[in-house]
């Protein structure tokens, strides 16, 4: 198809087409006798996921990062797209969620500007958080040893002391049904949301690491993946039966957590479920204890992997669910592994 074809079709212009081609993003073939681009239905694939990002505001340099990867299949382009959809739609939910607050507060014309102007800097701090998260672990790097790694042992910190117990474990506790939906959030390559197919129930997987949804994929084809994160989960309101997730959390700050517990509320069906198997301590006392022990057994491994990455204070977790009507249950693996169960209740506040 040349590119006036193209133009129509996509209803966009033959400049703009040409425009992101001088900026790398798509290569169209040329035609060797008369120098005519020829489109093919990859290349009008990638030419309509570039529009679409860039119709939600996204900068062509962050778009060219994000479709880095010349062999993206037509599934990846309409991750892409269905991805970067949802983290518009939340902030947009949030926008509006701030302003009817702001109206309630104005309705009888007694009102206080700074309340009107806390929940202003509330809105700009939620999309900051969702906006500044990022991946300083580089995820897409770990996918191909990703299993062979995560059982280590022999070291004098094993990271991964009760994993298998700790997946079995939530298969235990999450009660479903057949035919029931459950969200693998962090799925990685597929251990914890696979354990749930053999039930015939249906897993859908979010993670913001493609290597990691491709490993998933080729490992469970059964499983739905979808590219995404903890603060912009790309599923409907009350889609879900039941959210676990293992090992993935302690990669968002304290902040960032409760903003991931909300996205977990906002996707979950009445009655449902939400089951966490992370590294995590009891509170700030437990963490102190725990820490002050490796530092006297010269344990500087465990101090740094700690200090490396974002561990719960499960204290603080437990509090939010409390506040919004779950009722919860824990349970601790070791010093630094624990399990929060939560089931939501029908009117959850």
């Amino acid at each position: 198809m040349h590119i006036n074809e193209v133009a129509k079709q996509l209803n966009t212009t033959s400049r703009s087409i040409r425009f992101y081609e001088e900026k790398g993003l798509i290569s169209p073939e040329k035609d060797e006798e008369n120098n005519y681009r020829y489109f093919t239905e990859k290349d009008i694939l990638r030419l309509s996921t570039i529009l679409a990002l860039r119709e939600i505001g996204i900068s062509v340099m962050d778009i060219k990062k994000i479709l880095e990867d010349p062999k993206m299949s037509m599934e990846d382009y309409l991750n892409v797209q269905r991805s970067a959809l949802f983290d518009k739609w939340i902030e947009i939910k949030d926008m509006i969620h701030a302003i009817d607050q702001m109206v309630e507060k104005t309705e009888d014309d007694h009102y206080s500007m700074d309340n009107i102007l806390s929940l202003a800097n509330h809105l700009k701090n939620l999309k900051n958080i969702r906006k500044n998260w990022q991946d300083k672990w580089n995820f897409d790097s770990w996918a191909d040893d990703f299993d062979k790694n995560i059982k280590r042992i022999g070291h004098t910190f094993n990271v991964h002391q009760d994993y298998d117990e700790a997946l079995a474990m939530i298969v235990d506790t999450v009660q479903l049904k057949q035919g029931e939906t459950c969200l693998d959030i962090g799925i990685g390559t597929g251990n914890l949301g696979s354990k749930f197919l053999t039930e015939g129930i249906k897993v859908i997987g979010v993670d913001q690491s493609e290597k990691m949804l491709e490993m998933c994929k080729e490992k469970h084809p059964l499983i739905e993946v979808r590219k995404g994160n903890f603060l912009a989960i790309p599923l409907m309101d009350n889609h879900v039966d039941a959210v676990v997730s293992s090992y993935a959390l302690h990669h968002l700050t304290d902040d960032e957590k409760l903003l991931a517990l909300e996205e977990m509320r906002r996707v979950l069906k009445p009655n449902g479920q939400i089951c966490i198997a992370d590294l995590m301590f009891l509170n700030e006392d437990d963490r102190e204890q725990v820490m002050g022990d490796f530092r006297k057994s010269g344990n500087t491994e465990a101090i740094v992997a700690i200090e490396d990455e974002y561990y719960a204070d499960q204290l603080l977790l437990l509090n939010w669910l409390s506040e919004k009507g779950f009722e919860v249950k824990t349970h601790q693996f070791n010093d630094i592994l624990g399990m929060i169960y939560a089931k939501k209740a029908k009117k959850d506040g």
